[in-house]
């Protein structure tokens, strides 16, 4: 594990997140924030960077907080706090079971759970339309104060317009040197057909002193 605002907490990056959970506070004022989807244009930005992060400041205020990893062709999100990938969301959305147990990791950080993208699957769109998925948002909204969930990149994969449409809205990951203005503009198009919220944008590799 290697996350800023646990190594570095002092840091002017981990500051930064700590500016973003105060800006999505004063978003939910406007509509309540249960449910974030963090994403990014393309494969280019690390978005898993922003969303773990995220989390753990999100954590630090006293949140019970629940990271989810929907990227189920590449699921990397456990990677980032050194659990388990051997049980997780694809698992939970093909099993023939309605009321198999969420497989939860708490976290090292209080407050913190990770439920992880589980066993790799070639086309995950028909598993995340389906009502089962409806139904793991649904208890995992019962579960935490804010559920965080890392999607594919918008211009990769359709699967998370139909993710952002079921959640309260969504984070746009960009980077400097990456990310191409047109393909912001696509991904804003994308999510205004899907009618999901657009947050904002975070810079990530924004430059600071």
């Amino acid at each position: 594990m290697n996350l800023i605002t646990l190594s570095d907490p002092l840091s002017a990056q981990a500051e930064a997140y700590r500016t973003l959970r105060t800006n999505l506070h004063f978003a939910s004022l406007e509509a309540p924030l249960k449910t974030i989807v963090v994403t990014s244009p393309g494969p280019a930005e690390d978005k898993g960077i922003v969303l773990a992060n995220l989390a753990v400041v999100m954590s630090q205020a006293e949140k019970n907080v629940i990271a989810v990893d929907v990227c189920l062709r590449h699921p990397s999100l456990h990677d980032r706090f050194s659990l388990s990938n051997e049980r997780g969301l694809s698992d939970l959305l093909r099993s023939p079971a309605a009321d198999v147990a969420l497989p939860l990791h708490q976290t090292n950080v209080p407050h913190l759970r990770l439920l992880p993208g589980g066993s790799v699957v070639p086309n995950p769109l028909d598993l995340l339309v389906s009502h089962r998925m409806s139904d793991i948002i649904s208890n995992l909204i019962g579960m935490a104060d804010i559920v965080l969930f890392e999607a594919p990149p918008m211009l990769v994969s359709s699967d998370t317009a139909i993710l952002a449409s079921q959640t309260d809205g969504v984070l746009l990951v960009v980077e400097l040197g990456k990310t191409r203005r047109e393909q912001v503009q696509q991904s804003k198009d994308l999510l205004n057909r899907a009618h999901a919220r657009l947050l904002g944008a975070v810079m990530a590799n924004a430059p600071h002193e």
